[in-house]
């Protein structure tokens, strides 16, 4: 639903097949893994323990000395095959989905509108004319007041232009052409007079009347024309685990190589004084410039001075902010890189930790069905979702290495779902509304309790 809403008008309208807009859902579906995964393993963990803990299934289990702990460990191993099954998916699956789609949506997006000649606007959908249609019935095919500009191909056919009351138009039975029926019009044409041997500075203006006329327009341009995937191949998210290895391995070259050449273009824009070579004056000299280049020499002099130097640091400034460009690009895609590279553990990881969260969390609630759990493991999906997206955004900008951004969310949730496994294993009652009614009773009770006995001794107090 997101990819429909999201590139809906990029689709609709442009004439494509059914199974062109049915392969783009089913590659946006793989692309959507790495989200829906995760929280599909959240949400059926607490609706399978939370359904059997509403039917006492689980008093059944441990009254027959299974721990809660055993009872979770098929399932625990399920979840284990499914998150290796998940890895290998990201890293060898993932990136040719992510190549299918994006070239193919790539390509749709550039694709021509079908709607060849909407009303009131001149359209160039067709190479070589520009046709305007004033109004359309309802059926789409009938059409009020045409007007085309054919295009000449050189100086000696300089096109014409064209206008029709009423016209009909459909396409050819290969789809080849698009045909347009016209009645009643004129049709404009101007020609140079004369020839190229004998050329005449007079135009000559040709006009005439007919009761009907044919247009055929080539529709080639309309069809789905597909662009070469290795044009696309260079993003990250096109990559396996062992070329985004290598590319960050020759970004950090790049990276180390500018870093290096960095001293070197800097000395060429350093000038020395330049020193004689005889011992007394050099001590003069060198006393002279110890005072600063300032405090010797005439007016012009010094605004040379101040000329070459103002010249230099412009010099020195354009030179590291192109460089300082370059430098921050790089990082960005060795960052991005590292981004990819970790995602595809983290995936794994995440299934696992949202199964040990969500296991004892529907033990502990005891609620199947679509009702809580639902609420529940949103809640608990959105909290890995926004950590994981703020550790991510931080890696890219550069704050934060790739592995504490990528992996932070997962070593804040792992404790919690420790937590809740150990509350699970020994009855806990940490979701009992009960329990909190209780509590929050006895609290309010002593409270009123206190404030009414400081009421009673005031009120002495006024009698004495």
């Amino acid at each position: 639903m997101l990819f429909l809403w999201k590139y809906i008008d990029d689709l609709i309208g442009k004439g494509f097949e059914w199974y062109v807009i049915l392969e783009l859902m089913i590659y946006a579906s793989a692309t959507n893994v790495a989200m829906a995964l995760p929280l599909s393993v959240l949400l059926s963990s607490i609706m399978t323990y939370g359904s059997l803990g509403e039917n006492y299934e689980l008093v059944a289990i441990k009254s027959a000395g299974i721990s809660l702990s055993r009872a979770m460990y098929p399932m625990f191993v399920a979840v284990l095959v499914l998150s290796i099954s998940a890895f290998f998916f990201s890293d060898y699956m993932l990136p040719k989905a992510n190549l299918k789609y994006y070239s193919l949506l790539w390509d749709a997006r550039e694709q021509k509108s079908a709607n060849f000649l909407p009303e009131g606007v001149f359209s160039n959908s067709f190479p070589g004319y520009t046709i305007r249609v004033e109004k359309k019935d309802p059926d789409g095919q009938t059409l009020h007041d045409v007007t085309i500009y054919a295009k000449g191909a050189d100086f000696e056919n300089p096109g014409y232009v064209l206008k029709a009351k009423k016209g009909n138009m459909y396409r050819s039975n290969d789809n080849k052409y698009l045909i347009i029926n016209l009645e009643d019009g004129i049709r404009y044409e101007e020609k140079p007079g004369g020839s190229n041997f004998n050329p005449n500075p007079r135009q000559i203006l040709t006009r005439f009347r007919f009761k009907s006329a044919q247009n055929k327009l080539d529709m080639s341009g309309f069809k789905l024309h597909r662009t070469d995937e290795s044009g696309f191949s260079r993003a990250f998210q096109m990559m396996n685990r062992r070329l985004l290895k290598d590319t960050m391995g020759k970004i950090d070259h790049v990276i180390d190589s500018g870093r290096r050449v960095n001293y070197p273009l800097l000395t060429a824009y350093i000038k020395y004084f330049s020193m004689p070579r005889r011992k007394d004056m050099v001590d003069k000299t060198h006393a002279e410039y110890k005072l600063g280049v300032m405090n010797f020499g005439n007016n012009g002099q010094k605004l040379s001075y101040l000329t070459n130097a103002l010249s230099e640091a412009r010099s020195v400034q354009d030179l590291m902010k192109q460089r300082n460009e370059r430098y921050k690009e790089a990082s960005y895609s060795v960052h991005s890189a590292s981004v990819e590279y970790q995602k595809k553990f983290t995936l794994s990881a995440a299934c696992l930790v949202l199964f040990l969260i969500g296991a004892p969390l529907g033990a502990i609630i005891r609620k199947g069905g679509l009702g809580l759990p639902v609420v529940v493991s949103v809640v608990f999906f959105l909290i890995y979702h926004i950590i994981s997206t703020i550790g991510e955004k931080a890696v890219k900008a550069g704050d934060a290495s790739p592995f504490w951004g990528m992996w932070i969310a997962i070593i804040i949730l792992t404790p919690i779902g420790l937590f809740l496994s150990y509350k699970a294993a020994n009855d806990s009652v940490i979701f009992d509304a009960d329990v909190y009614k209780r509590v929050f009773n006895a609290v309010f009770g002593r409270v009123m309790a206190a404030f009414k006995r400081k009421v009673d001794l005031g009120g002495h107090a006024v009698e004495e």
